[in-house]
This record gives structure tokens, C-alpha cells and sequence, in this order.
């Protein structure tokens, strides 16, 4: 089973991208599970056709944490995808990285990874802050690929340095690994070079470099990924060209723990 974690800054497109791949991969036969670890909740509902679902912690909020069965948070949208949400803590009151450990930890309990069976496991994690349960899926051994979105935009190298700092220092304990970064770009002048040049010290390469397209946002007023709704366009063969590499970047470290 592959275990795949994509960080990136809020509003950086982690979710867009981590959707579409889920898509791609779903596409090409595999049976793909993507939780959320956002506390907005949304980020597979690219998958579910513009629908939110219902978070794990809303779950527990709404029946109580021992009432809770696979069937309240756990989903399938387009391409059989498995779609689950942690969902966040209520508004001024209690911790978001406690609340993903939390929703981890109730799936565990009840059966969800037996119901899904997945072959890849999609994390999409909000980085701007990689504390606490924002760190699970690295540090817990839930993922052992870790992705990073950003753009040529300061504040998201900023937030990569970051997050591939913590995979760095978490990794020498044998945890998750760093595998490079996403380009998603924002039209910025000499993009490419100014993040392979923060690369240089950030250390890791681009996986791959995804244009800025209207598609996009084309795909996401019909509620779909572009993959669904838009499988000939240029960017769905970036998006397909993306989940290639990250799978092929994935398998070698899988062989790692073989």
C-alpha cells in the first residue's frame, strides 16, 4: 500500500492537485483513499460533485464518540475514490492538530483502512504550521511519501522550507520521506528558477511543474476535478503526468520497506 502525504501553505492548491491526482490514479485501476486533514473540510469535494461531507470530528460532535460506524464518514465519489474529511475542532474552542489525531485515530477504531482497501492513501495536509497533529501523518507512520505544493510566491517557499524541515528531522527516526515539490504555478516571472533556486537549500527537485489554466477553475464551478470533467485538456494530462511521477517516486521508496 502506498502512503502519500501532500503539504502545502493555505490557498496554494493542495487540495485541487491532491483531488486530481486521486482522479488520475483512480483512472488508471487503483483503489484510492484521500483524507482531508484540512479543518475547512473541503477537500474532497472535487471528488463528491461539489458536496461536502460529513467530518469525523462533525460526527462525533452529532452522535457521540462511541456511536460513530464507517458509514457516517466514510464516502465514494468519482472513480470509486474513498473520500474522508478529519474535519476541525468547533470555531474558538480546542485544537485543529488535535482534532486530526483524533479522526485518526477513530478510523482506525473502526475498521475504515478493512472497509477501503486501499492500494494508495492520499493525506492532503495543511502546512503553514507543522505542529502537533498536523505532523501525524509524518511523524505516526501513516505516510512514508511526503509532497510539497508551492508557487514561485515567497510565503509558499517560505512554508516548504518548513514542512521539509520537519519531514527532514522526522525522518531520521525512520518516518515518512521527503520526495520533492509540486510546482504550481502562478504565472510569476522566472517562476521555475526562483523555486529550483530555493531548492538549493530546501534540498528536493520538482516532480513536476503544473501551468496555470482556467480548466481549473472551469472543472471546480461544476463542482468535478478536471480529470472528470475535463480528461482532454492540457491540464488533465498535467495532472495524469503528475500522478506518474508520483507514483513511480513512491515505489521507490515502498521497496525501502519490503
Amino acid at each position: 500500500m502506498r502512503k502519500i502525504a501532500v503539504y502545502g501553505k493555505g490557498g496554494i492548491g493542495k487540495s485541487t492537485t491532491t483531488s486530481n491526482i486521486s482522479a488520475a490514479l483512480a483512472d488508471m485501476g487503483y483503489r484510492v483513499l484521500q483524507i482531508g486533514c484540512d479543518p475547512k473540510a473541503d477537500s474532497t469535494k472535487n471528488l463528491m460533485h461539489g458536496k461536502k461531507i460529513t467530518s469525523v470530528l462533525d460526527a462525533i460532535r452529532e452522535k457521540g464518540e462511541g456511536n460513530i460506524t464507517s458509514e457516517d464518514v466514510l464516502f465514494q465519489g468519482y472513480g470509486g475514490v474513498w473520500c474522508v474529511e478529519a474535519g476541525g475542532p468547533t470555531p474558538g474552542i480546542g485544537c485543529a492538530g488535535r482534532g486530526i489525531i483524533t479522526a485518526f485515530e477513530k478510523l482506525e477504531e473502526i475498521g475504515a483502512y478493512e472497509i477501503c482497501r486501499p492500494d494508495i492513501i492520499l493525506y492532503d495536509v495543511l502546512g503553514d504550521v507543522v505542529c502537533g497533529g498536523f505532523a501525524m501523518p509524518i511523524r505516526g507512520g501513516y505516510a512514508r511519501n511526503v509532497f510539497i505544493v508551492t508557487s514561485g510566491e515567497m510565503m509558499a517557499l517560505y512554508a516548504a522550507s518548513n514542512i521539509a524541515s520537519a519531514v527532514k528531522n522526522f525522518g531520521k527516526r525512520g518516518y515518512a520521506q521527503y520526495s520533492g515539490v509540486i510546482l504550481n504555478s502562478r504565472n510569476i516571472e522566472n517562476e521555475e528558477a526562483l523555486v529550483k533556486k530555493a531548492l538549493e537549500e530546501i534540498g528536493g527537485e520538482i516532480v513536476s511543474v503544473l501551468p496555470r489554466s482556467a480548466s481549473v477553475q472551469e472543472a471546480e464551478a461544476e463542482g468535478k476535478t478536471v480529470i472528470e470533467a475535463l480528461p482532454d485538456s492540457e491540464m488533465a494530462g498535467a495532472y495524469q503526468k503528475l500522478a506518474e511521477n508520483i507514483l513511480n517516486l513512491s515505489a521507490e521508496v515502498e521497496n525501502n520497506y519490503e
